[in-house]
């Protein structure tokens, strides 16, 4: 049987090394940074990282992987790829407006553990990110505790997590050194967008920290409704689940300043709009959704002298309930009268991970995102991949302006009573591909409609129409791609 590598699967057991000893090895290229490209799905333009390397270059970065296990098949993964299709002389940029800020491109670094001094932000900076969202600023004290972070891996792998668990309250700096930094920001990088996330527990602490924010000349305030581990009483996501309050709030810091207000929702409630739209109509200029989701781990490794708690849950496996809440809040100007004449725009954080994450939040209404749990897991590095797959993919469809992608998914979400129900789609058998193992006959069986016939002499899957639903269970779970679809047809009447 002849197998072909998967890239992407190779891809991912990289260990994503500092000061990468297969580059050093290599010399005529950068086979590092190549893998790192196809990692975060720009398995195309990764190419151009290696064009002058030979097999011999190539072989000598395979001989110098450190992988705890087997050595990348670097070569292999690299020579199987086939060049780009897409013209990279015409890349266009993707400068974008939020809340009248003119900003470079659309990821900012979100209120958080990866932003919390000067020197992080403005490597952050260097590296290509257009802004930040600084760690939140309060009055209280904050005090940490040890450990204060959590990971889901799948079974015993390490590095590698689909989600992320954090106990982390907000700033631990005195509030005066948190806006000399943001100042200081402002000044050293004058085209970069400095944004000062605030928590206050009265009226009277929000509009001071917002006169604060403005004064060391930020460009708009985050009001964080939505941190969900606040060890004080009227702070955080308790906040944020009143609709009274965060008009309240919104309206009074609102009143005092002229720069943007932004405040930020929680997941942790059933009807986010209702919230977001109370302060949409006191005057909002955006709203930031979401932040983490509350949850809690088991790991003995996790736990504070011996005792545990409910904290915030983050990284790739909440992305679809980010969405889900970024739909809601998109859908909300159409749905509620009275915001149908106000303006404001959403900025989306949860599992962003990829340029492929971002663009869904970008198409269901997003003009700009925000990003954490990857830079903590991969660094500030992935703005690289960011920004490259969101140019490439915007030369492949033509377009030339990044607001021409916001919210063009929108009119795609209907209620299910509106879903089509008359028509299915079959999924197709690639023999070629089709390895043998037979996973589909079993979640088909034992999960599905037992639509599907197991050869175990040619160990090849057939489908049985009269039984087949199109439910899709068998394609989702081919670990090789094998199964894919047919056209649409007309459901046949039944007798």
């Amino acid at each position: 049987m002849n197998r072909r590598i998967n890239i992407y699967e190779e891809a991912s057991r990289c260990l994503l090394c500092q000061d990468a000893p297969c580059t050093k090895a290599c010399k005529t290229g950068d086979p590092a940074r190549a893998i790192r490209a196809i990692r975060f799905d720009n398995h195309k333009p990764a190419l151009r990282w290696v064009k002058d390397c030979s097999d011999a270059d190539l072989e000598r970065a395979e001989q110098a992987c450190i992988h705890y296990n087997w050595p990348i098949r670097i070569k292999e993964m690299l020579r199987s790829i086939h060049p780009d299709d897409v013209d990279d002389s015409h890349y266009p940029d993707l400068t974008i407006d939020f809340c009248g800020i003119r900003c470079e491109n659309p990821f900012f670094l979100a209120s958080s553990a990866v932003c919390t001094n000067y020197e992080m932000v403005a490597r952050a900076f260097e590296a290509g990110w257009a802004g930040v969202f600084y760690k939140t600023i309060c009055l209280q004290e904050i005090k940490e505790v040890s450990p204060r972070f959590d990971a889901m891996h799948n079974n015993a792998t390490h590095g590698d997590f689909y989600g992320f668990r954090n106990m982390e309250q907000l700033s631990e700096n005195p509030v005066e050194e948190d806006f000399k930094i943001l100042h200081q920001l402002k000044q050293n990088y004058p085209t970069k967008v400095v944004v000062a996330s605030i928590m206050g527990q009265t009226e009277e602490e929000w509009v001071r920290l917002a006169k604060m924010a403005e004064e060391a000349g930020c460009d708009a305030v985050e009001l964080n409704f939505s941190c969900p581990q606040m060890k004080h009483k009227g702070m955080g996501s308790d906040v944020g689940q009143s609709p009274e309050l965060v008009k309240t709030y919104t309206a009074c810091v609102k009143q005092s300043v002229k720069i943007p207000v932004i405040p930020k929702m929680t997941p942790n409630i059933t009807h986010i709009a209702e919230p977001a739209a109370a302060c949409v109509e006191v005057g909002a200029d955006a709203i930031s959704a979401i932040n983490t989701i509350k949850s809690v781990t088991m790991t003995f490794d996790s736990e504070v002298s011996g005792q545990r708690t409910i904290s915030g849950y983050s990284g790739r496996a909440v992305k679809p309930i980010a969405l889900r809440h970024i739909l809601e809040l998109a859908q909300m100007q159409t749905l509620n009268s009275k915001l149908s004449t106000l303006n404001f725009q959403l900025s989306g954080i949860g599992g962003i991970e990829m340029w492929r994450d971002a663009l869904e939040f970008i198409q269901l209404g997003c003009s700009n995102v925000q990003v954490c749990t990857a830079v903590m897991q991969y660094g500030y590095r992935i703005i690289d991949d960011l920004i490259l797959g969101l140019q490439r993919y915007m030369v492949k469809r033509g377009v030339s302006e990044l607001k021409a992608l916001v919210g063009e998914r929108l009119e795609k979400f209907l209620n299910p009573d509106h879903l089509d129900r008359d028509t299915i789609i079959y999924p197709k058998f690639d023999k070629e591909q089709c390895i043998g193992c037979g996973r589909c006959e079993v979640s088909c069986s034992d999960g599905g409609h037992q639509a599907i016939v197991f050869d175990h002499e040619t160990r090849r899957p057939r489908l049985v129409g009269t039984k087949c639903v199109g439910c899709h269970l068998c394609r989702l779970v081919c670990p090789t791609g094998a199964i894919g679809i047919t056209k649409r047809i007309e459901k046949k009447k039944r007798m």
